[in-house]
């Protein structure tokens, strides 16, 4: 009866959207999307990835989800290497895992301390 997911939600703290977009826009490469007026009204941002969505949703008080996580996937291994490099200068920490065979991933937090997971199918280079 499901047919796919819609969308993730992950929250932030009030006044997020200016770093979100430097985050999800400028540094991973993702859409911004216009929020319905009827929820614009209520802060965050949404952001497209291909056919799925990601929301940034403002929470108050807000506490970063550092187990739960969103696992954005990168088009390539190439891909996610460059996105690595691009956060790492940036000052976000990329901390690599090897632990799943056959995709090369990391974890890192957006700037409200989220956990993230980028991955991309492919063999491991370390």
């Amino acid at each position: 009866m499901i047919s796919g997911l819609d969308h993730v939600q992950i929250a932030a703290p009030p006044g997020c959207e200016e770093a979100a977009r430097a985050f999800f826009c400028d540094l991973l490469g993702l859409i911004e999307t216009p929020k319905p007026a009827a929820l614009a009204k209520r802060g965050g941002v949404w952001f497209r990835l291909g056919r799925q969505e990601l929301h940034i949703g403002v929470e108050q008080p807000f506490a970063p989800a550092t187990k739960a996580h969103p696992a954005l996937l990168a088009r390539s291994v190439s891909d996610l290497e460059t996105l690595a490099d691009k956060l790492a200068s940036a000052g976000h920490d990329v901390r690599w895992d090897m632990e799943l065979p056959g995709v090369r991933r990391f974890y890192t937090s957006d700037p409200w301390g989220n956990r993230l997971e980028l991955l991309a199918p492919g063999t491991h280079t370390s």
